[in-house]
């Protein structure tokens, strides 16, 4: 089914320079990735990142630029926590709520504002990564130190606005989501690093083909699930009564609520991370023999052993609270109540209005429940491989395989959308 669609994709001249164009950025953003910042040891520099912990996690989102500590380093993270950040404050902040409620005109300066959220963002994170990595720093005179702190940031907060561009001209210009294809385009180039990892441990016996065919098995499970839950909807019946306009009669329609298992995407993963990783970043700022950096070394971190379950059950309960949080913005019971009564619609054996809203609201707790604990699952998961296999450093683990297979669900999507396009106005011409 894929390779038909890419197949026909390719046959039709518009669609197939929209793909050329969009492998041409990814290309460029694999460049970018291995162009290194100045006045770092790189040798330091491998041995600070070569434990695990959550810098192999983010090292994956980036495509391995911030173990290279590349222009690219932070990737495309602070646009994603902006992001996050004004969609919450939409529902707080009244002049937000109006501007996404005001078509084309509000998204834009709500896009504005994400950019200038990710400025800040992405030079806050950049100056705190390079104290984190100062021990790898080689600075030619102490007086310079703090000049050079800001110059990294600078180039780092760079690399990621570049990057937002572009991402920006992926989505007008390309195939597919901009943003989440840059994400997609760093995990799947670290598949060939993991490969040759595995490959390594197979021949010094660190592990054997057990661990390897059972790694498989667990990889073919979770694409299978995430297709499932990503696919899954709860779809609620509508009917619309029959109205008599003049001569012409309107309505008398059935239809559906579509209400996805996975509503909420990978957001409260990524919103999870962002918030336990805080404790440990700061660790990286203080001497690694402090209490607190000793402490966050042992308690927090996810390398499957039996000192990280409660990192595991925070990061699992996070998750789901997020998961029901960011759910309850993007889908709104009574909103959509009052437009079922507005328009004359209601479902079978549910009085309109608030009797309505209550029940979309008991039916979506239970379907945003199963899919905040398969998340939660989703996100632990490398560290019950890493427990399971004694595999160490398996970061490309359930987080990953579930951006990889969304982000080609949906761009596969769009782009037999657009064949079905092509279709229907060759017909009507």
């Amino acid at each position: 089914m894929i390779l038909e669609t890419l197949k026909d994709a390719w046959k039709v001249p518009s669609i197939r320079k929209k793909i050329g164009f969009t492998l041409l950025m990814l290309l460029i953003f694999r460049i970018g990735s291995h162009i290194p910042i100045p006045f770092m040891d790189r040798e330091v520099l491998q041995n600070m990142m070569g434990s695990g912990g959550l810098f192999d996690f983010f090292n994956t989102f980036s495509g391995g630029s911030l173990k290279r500590f590349s222009v690219f380093s932070l990737s495309i993270m602070p646009y994603i926590t902006a992001s996050i950040i004004i969609q919450l404050l939409t529902v707080v902040i009244p002049y937000l709520e109006r501007l996404s409620k005001e078509g084309d005109q509000g998204r834009k300066k709500i896009v504005q504002y994400t950019c200038y959220g990710t400025v800040v963002l992405g030079f806050i994170n950049g100056f705190g990564l390079t104290i984190g990595l100062r021990g790898a720093l080689t600075i030619p005179q102490e007086s310079l130190r703090i000049l050079i702190y800001i110059m990294i940031a600078i180039v780092l907060t760079a690399g990621t606005a570049f990057l937002m561009w572009l991402g920006e001209q992926i989505t007008e210009k390309g195939i597919g989501n901009g943003i989440s294809l840059i994400i997609f385009a760093g995990i799947v180039a670290g598949i060939p690093d993991a490969i040759k990892y595995l490959v390594g441990l197979l021949q010094v016996g660190e592990i054997g083909w057990i661990s390897i065919v059972g790694l498989v098995v667990i990889a073919a499970l979770i694409i299978a699930a995430v297709v499932f839950i990503q696919e899954g909807q709860r779809r609620i019946p509508v009917q619309y009564a029959k109205r008599v306009v003049g001569r012409k009669q309107y309505g008398g329609q059935s239809s559906h609520i579509p209400l996805k298992v996975n509503q909420a995407g990978v957001i409260p993963i990524i919103f999870g991370i962002s918030l336990m990783a805080f404790p440990a970043t700061i660790a990286t700022w203080l001497p690694q023999d402090s209490a607190f950096a000793l402490f966050a070394q042992k308690w927090l971190q996810m390398n499957g052993s039996a000192y990280s379950i409660p990192y595991l059950i925070m990061y699992a309960l996070l998750i789901i609270f997020f998961t029901y949080f960011y759910t309850g913005i993007t889908f709104n019971p009574v909103d959509v109540a009052d437009n079922l009564k507005k328009y004359g619609g209601f479902i079978p054996g549910i009085r309109p209005g608030r009797p309505t809203s209550d029940y979309l609201f008991k039916i979506l707790s239970r379907v945003t429940l199963a899919g905040g604990i398969f998340l939660a699952l989703i996100a632990v998961l490398p560290s019950l491989i890493m427990g399971f296999t004694g595999i160490d450093n398996i970061y490309l683990g359930g987080t990953s395989l579930l951006i990889v297979v969304s982000v080609a669900l949906d761009t596969m999507k769009q782009m037999e959308n657009q064949l079905m396009q092509r279709h229907y106005q060759g017909f009507l011409k």
